[in-house]
């Protein structure tokens, strides 16, 4: 290895070295600004939802109920259904958490967050989302939202977190995923009957306050069943 090339594998060990460090700093500032959070509904979908379209108002609506129970509403901070979650909490006269990132388009933090926490890392907000969480709410949404939906599945379904409530809204939007794991995942055994009752799709939202609150107080006395 001739000089030049030594000089490269040096540079690139001091980068990876100040990356972890960047990552650990990430983490350590999320740990201590969502520390005191207390119970929290994560709230996902699209950033591209117009706050005219019915998915937004739902969200919305869905939010301030949740603050006016006594919870935090987390969101990715975003536009869209994130600005649609944090601003109904804040109607709610609730704390509203924005975990926003940093993104070449369409994240510009929305203007309804209590609480502002900025990333650069993707996996580690997905930490945070999930860390805090008392249940999930999914609305329509893109590659960025089925992550999150599918990271929160893989979880529960490996006993990695304790079990909580993942709902899907819009049962029309959700209907060809719903084939196709029904069709050919649990056809072909990759997954379980069981997997397929980790969420619950709904068009009705109005219910879902009262089904994470008996969630959360089942928790506090030793049980965890979903509260379908």
């Amino acid at each position: 290895m001739d000089t030049m090339e030594k000089q490269y594998v040096i540079d690139a060990l001091a980068e990876d070295s100040w990356r972890m460090f960047r990552i650990m700093g990430e983490f350590v500032q999320g740990f201590e600004e969502m520390a005191d959070v207390g119970k929290a509904v994560t709230i996902f979908g699209s950033a591209r939802v117009k706050a005219d379209a019915d998915t937004y108002l739902k969200a919305r609506q869905l939010a301030n109920d949740l603050a006016r129970s006594g919870y935090a509403i987390i969101t990715g901070g975003g536009p869209g259904i994130m600005e649609a979650g944090n601003r109904g909490a804040m109607e709610g006269e609730g704390r509203s958490l924005g975990l926003n990132v940093d993104l070449p388009h369409e994240q510009a933090p929305n203007g309804y967050q209590t609480d502002s926490l900025k990333f650069k890392y993707f996996f580690v907000r997905k930490v945070m989302l999930v860390k805090y969480s008392t249940a999930f709410v999914v609305f329509p949404g893109g590659f960025g939202t089925i992550d999150e939906l599918f990271e929160a599945l893989t979880l529960i379904q490996t006993r990695k977190i304790k079990p909580f409530p993942v709902y899907l809204v819009g049962v029309e939007y959700w209907r060809g995923l719903l084939q196709w794991l029904q069709g050919t995942l649990l056809r072909a055994g990759t997954i379980s009957e069981h997997d397929m009752h980790l969420f619950k799709v709904v068009d009705d939202c109005t219910t879902i306050a009262d089904e994470i609150e008996d969630y959360y107080r089942s928790e506090h006395h030793g049980g965890f069943n979903l509260p379908w």
